[in-house]
């Protein structure tokens, strides 16, 4: 039987990815630290709990931009904050339709040359929570206001396509801005892009896409804001109910020791 639990011990090593646990025979010195590096290994298996403070101060920016979109279009002529003068004809170029769902995945792609501060799954999952946010927002706002874009059709403010395009380049910002600065910014500088492509392209006034900036980082900040203790709260419900059903304890005998592992169905 004791080897039964041996074998079974070691299956579960190597389910769990702690299979460098040794299950030998020896003194009660020996089990104890064997017992020890086995709760830890579990440990590591449980939900973590992540941390996450909310600062009121990352809301100015994306409320001032908004703020600023908004009274560019309240008052007549300030739609383009007297910038330049539009031509009436332009050839559209159309990278801003891809970008404005590329960018979306930025975030993704800084993983890959960067060290990110949450895991891909959590980053999935804010991005599709913050885009949920920015289409509600952007579309609301779009059929309230009903502003006239400048090629004559309607449903210009705020810009949904710059709204998107800053989501994805503030998800990069909030989870490299402690170690790559570079790969922060990178996708402020992709997303300004799309915002002049669509001014460009007569698609959007000056204030459109300001506001839009503006509300592709707020949907960020409010992802955040909700994710985590949706998050933590589940994790804490799953890692309570793994600790009753798993019991872990050394066990003895004139022969020397082991480990007596059971979990409850």
């Amino acid at each position: 039987m004791r080897y039964l639990v041996y074998i079974f011990l070691f299956l579960f090593a190597i389910e769990s990815g702690f299979a460098s646990v040794p299950m030998v025979e020896g003194g009660e010195e020996a089990v104890l630290v064997q017992e020890d590096t086995l709760i830890n290994s579990i440990e590591k298996q449980k939900m973590s709990i992540i941390d996450y403070k909310f600062k009121p101060t990352s809301l100015i920016l994306p409320a001032s931009l908004i703020a600023v979109g908004a009274v560019g279009t309240a008052i007549d002529d300030m739609n383009d904050f007297h910038l330049f003068s539009r031509k009436d004809s332009v050839k559209q170029i159309h990278i801003d339709d891809y970008m404005e769902w590329g960018m979306l995945g930025w975030v993704f792609v800084c993983d890959l040359m960067g060290k990110e501060k949450h895991n891909w799954v959590d980053q999935l999952l804010l991005v599709g929570i913050a885009e949920g946010y920015n289409a509600v927002m952007t579309r609301a706002v779009k059929h309230v206001v009903n502003e006239t874009r400048p090629d004559g059709t309607n449903l210009s403010f705020p810009s949904g396509h710059t709204a998107n395009a800053f989501l994805g380049a503030h998800v990069a910002w909030k989870e490299f801005k402690d170690t790559n600065p570079y790969l922060a910014y990178s996708g402020y500088a992709l997303a300004t892009f799309v915002a002049c492509s669509r001014v460009y392209n007569n698609r959007h006034w000056v204030a459109d896409v300001v506001a839009g900036a503006g509300f592709g980082i707020l949907s960020v900040e409010l992802a955040y804001l909700t994710y985590f203790p949706i998050r933590n709260a589940i994790a804490r419900k799953v890692n309570k109910k793994w600790s009753e059903q798993l019991y872990v304890t050394p066990t003895f005998n004139q022969h020397g020791g082991g480990i007596y592992l059971s979990w409850r169905f």
